[in-house]
């Protein structure tokens, strides 16, 4: 291909290649890329914020099934390495936890004060607890707690917690 020739303002001329005029220029690529990098952290703020709150509606139906003894609805929340650690320092399982979640009967059982922070595929709740009532181990209850819970986002897309903390709050 012949060269083509460009003038200059001081009456010159620069040879500039045919095809050169449909490379992208070296600034166009730049704002481009600055664009990007612009839009990312806003991309990420909202998909944080999506994240905290399915995470505050889990917990929400968490609380509701609790009160209702409903443990086939919490199951899905829980994966199946799934920890709790209670206010006594007890340690139990998913298994167990859902089998005192079958027997409970609760004249009040709330959740309040809820906090969700992500970090990439985690996501850490906290809260307060109230409740009275009978726990599924038959133990009277008649107490507020702080909560902690662990959720992380499975290879299926869905949130499922894996590790969950409770301290007792004194009156």
């Amino acid at each position: 291909m012949g060269q083509w020739y460009n003038s200059i303002p001081d009456g010159g001329c620069i040879p500039i290649q045919e095809n050169s005029m449909r490379k992208p220029s070296f600034a166009l690529v730049m704002l481009a890329l600055a664009l990007v990098i612009v839009t990312l952290p806003a991309a990420a703020q909202q998909n944080a914020a999506d994240v905290a709150a399915a995470i505050v509606r889990l917990e929400n139906s968490w609380a509701d099934a609790q009160k209702a003894g409903d443990a086939a609805k919490v199951a899905p929340m829980l994966a199946e390495s799934f920890v709790n650690t209670d206010v006594d320092g007890n340690i139990s399982g998913k298994s167990q936890l859902l089998s005192n979640l079958k027997g409970g009967k609760w004249e009040h059982n709330a959740i309040s004060d809820v906090k969700v922070t992500v970090y990439g595929d985690t996501a850490i709740a906290t809260g307060a607890w109230a409740g009275k009532g009978v726990d599924g181990d038959v133990t009277r209850i008649d107490r507020r707690e702080r909560w902690t819970d662990a959720w992380v986002k499975m290879s299926d897309g869905k949130w499922q917690c894996v590790a969950s903390q409770q301290s007792a709050v004194k009156k």
